[in-house]
């Protein structure tokens, strides 16, 4: 980054939610992120684009997940999420980017919210 200021989600130039959550899936997946599942809720709701779902197998891996994904949006796209929950506990954290929601599970809390089925009829494309 050449002294760019960060943006928050919400102050940034809209950029292709679609290639977001690629990025998004991909360092996860480079983080050693499990079932990794991209949702498409386009046309579905109204708030954002893409549920990026993941899981890591310890609350440090799901905090590591987190912190890749936050640390390289902010370093290489000058890109802030519009908010952050859930790294007290770290059973589930969430970053919103607006159009894309990265949801980061352990595995017991991420069966006892089973959040991608929320939405059965909507397009997901499992990541390797």
């Amino acid at each position: 980054m050449t002294g760019q200021q960060p943006l928050r989600a919400d102050q940034a130039p809209q950029q292709d939610s679609e290639a977001l959550a690629g990025r998004i899936a991909s360092i996860a997946s480079d983080r050693k992120a499990i079932d990794l599942v991209v949702v498409d809720l386009r046309g579905m709701v109204g708030y954002t684009d893409f549920f990026v779902v993941c899981s890591g197998n310890t609350e440090r891996q799901t905090k590591a997940i987190h912190d890749a994904v936050y640390r390289e949006l902010k370093d290489d796209a000058a890109l802030l999420p519009r908010r952050s929950e859930g790294l007290g506990e770290a059973r589930w954290i969430l970053l919103d980017y607006l159009d894309v929601v990265l949801h980061v599970f352990t595995p017991d809390a991420r069966e006892f919210y089973r959040l991608e089925n929320l939405w059965g009829d909507a397009p997901k494309r499992v990541v390797e």
